[in-house]
């Protein structure tokens, strides 16, 4: 806990969804809308909070239609996390551009490009100010990239884990299909569970319960979101144990 009227959260994890880097396009990276997160990671960063980011790879490939297709799902998983380290040599040449020193971690080795995930020397990189993009996920098929950026968040001692959707935040039904859908404010871990509200996956909503870290579910869509969030403003949906306070605005 921060003092009176600083961010809440002195530590934070960021889950970006590979979708969140198509912007409108229907596939792909959208450059415009890669240099805006980046550039509102820079302005968290520069707030003297330490961050921490964990990257999809849905823009370029998705494991689950493939499989559907008929592809070897673990074959298929192992795709998908090759993809996320795409976007997150991208991210990391966005971040470097705003002049930000940036170390990108992978779970399965690809060391031309990117280190070996190493928690101690992830948690070192945090220490010297730099940004640390998680990419491949846990390293294994079966596995979402949610559960990756719960695990690499108990991992490295984050206070919170931030989840980028394309939504407001969770909501009583789908919002895309019923217009009467409630947005939810607050919820807890086993709400979310019991409901299935797509929070994230259960694996991954089960170790931040189990761990007591709360995720904040927000649309990444708005520009300026990712600040709001991280300096403590109630935007989206905050999943956390009841007796939570974080000190928010």
């Amino acid at each position: 806990m921060t003092t009176e009227g600083g961010p809440p959260w002195p530590r934070i994890m960021v889950k970006l969804s590979g979708e969140a880097f198509k912007g409108p396009e229907a596939y792909g990276i959208d450059y415009p809308t890669l240099e805006r997160i980046a550039g509102e990671l820079a302005e968290v960063w520069r707030r003297g909070i330490e961050t921490l980011v964990v990257v999809g790879g849905g823009n370029i490939w998705r494991g689950n239609l493939a499989a559907e297709r008929g592809m070897d799902r673990a074959t298929a998983d192992y795709a998908g996390m090759i993809a996320t380290a795409i976007n997150a040599l991208a991210l990391q040449d966005a971040l470097e551009r705003l002049g930000l020193e940036t170390r990108v971690q992978t779970a399965i080795e690809m060391r031309a490009v990117a280190e070996p995930f190493i928690r101690r020397r992830a948690i070192r990189h945090i220490e010297k100010g730099r940004i640390v993009i998680f990419a491949a996920g846990t390293g294994n098929p079966f596995f979402t990239t949610a559960t990756a950026a719960v695990l690499r968040a108990v991992e490295t001692g984050a206070a919170v884990v931030l989840k980028a959707t394309n939504v407001d935040g969770v909501y009583d039904d789908d919002p895309r299909t019923n217009p009467g859908a409630q947005l939810i404010p607050r919820l807890s871990y086993l709400e979310a569970l019991s409901k299935n509200l797509r929070v994230m996956d259960p694996t991954a909503l089960s170790l931040a319960m189990d761990h007591n870290l709360p995720i904040v579910v927000f649309n990444i869509r708005v520009p300026g979101n990712i600040v709001r969030c991280c300096l403590g403003e109630r935007i989206g949906t905050l999943v956390a144990a009841d007796d939570y306070n974080p000190n928010l605005r």
